[in-house]
């Protein structure tokens, strides 16, 4: 499925999600859920700028791990709407909650790191506040989460990240 040029990325992406779980596990309230790993095969881009010829599906692996009902962290890789490579690591804060039919939605904040946006800092580092929708179920769910429009730097879209849960 993954081809072994994305499984190093994987592997950097997994410890990074371990490192801040590590740092930030120790303040988990007892009523929180438990550890959950999930697995995500990409990004899907819905742009608000349609004409750009953007690309909309970014394949590449990605792992989150949820600690606790509000906290949790992801990393991975993806070729971007740019066609770039971007690497990305992420805290996601969900304070707010709702329980839906079966399926728990959280809502909150992702502050990440991302690279590989060519008019964006040619391609650098940066660091960016998102807000985040989750949406879970007992195996499957989806991260949304709102990208805005830098004009001539970074294109517009409401990122849809599917998952599945295999811990």
């Amino acid at each position: 499925m993954w081809s072994s040029k994305f499984l190093p990325h994987l592997r950097r992406g997994a410890l990074a999600a371990l490192g801040v779980c590590l740092a930030c596990g120790a303040h988990a309230e007892e009523h929180d859920a438990p550890l959950h790993v999930w697995l995500s095969p990409g990004i899907y881009s819905a742009h608000f700028d349609q004409s750009k010829g953007l690309r909309n599906g970014n394949p590449g692996p990605s792992v989150e791990v949820t600690w606790a009902q509000d906290h949790s962290a992801v990393a991975g890789t993806y070729i971007n709407s740019n066609s770039a490579r971007t690497r990305y690591a992420a805290y996601g804060w969900r304070p707010l909650h709702w329980d839906l039919a079966g399926w728990r939605v959280g809502a909150g904040v992702a502050l990440g790191a991302f690279d590989g946006y060519p008019h964006y800092r040619n391609g650098g580092w940066f660091v960016a506040p998102l807000p985040l929708l989750s949406v879970e179920g007992e195996r499957l769910g989806v991260n949304l989460s709102l990208i805005p429009t830098i004009r001539d730097r970074l294109d517009g879209a409401v990122a849809f990240q599917f998952k599945i849960r295999v811990w």
